[in-house]
């Protein structure tokens, strides 16, 4: 270093932007997922599934357990019952 050179007051040197376009991994990644699900894959059938489970693993509740499970979606802690709310599988 010359001592004609004053120091800089930052001594952190220049930032240099650097951007990653991901869309091209992102498509890929997605196309990858389909694709492994297989052509029998059905969205609309498995909602129905998630939504026939959901119902059979809330019914038959006694008194108290239902007082619980009110309490609970009250809370938030469970999803309101299917057909109540926002569908879970397209959340």
């Amino acid at each position: 270093m010359s001592s004609n050179t004053a120091p800089s007051a930052d001594p952190t040197p220049e930032l240099t932007a650097f951007d990653i376009d991901l869309t091209a991994w992102e498509t890929r990644r997605r196309a990858e997922v389909v694709a492994a699900l297989g052509p029998d894959w059905d969205p609309v059938a498995v909602l129905q599934g998630e939504e026939e489970a959901y119902a059979l693993l809330y019914s038959g509740l006694d008194a108290e357990q239902q007082r619980v499970y009110a309490e609970l979606v009250a809370a938030g802690v469970l999803p309101a019952a299917p057909g109540a709310g926002p569908r879970r599988a397209a959340d």
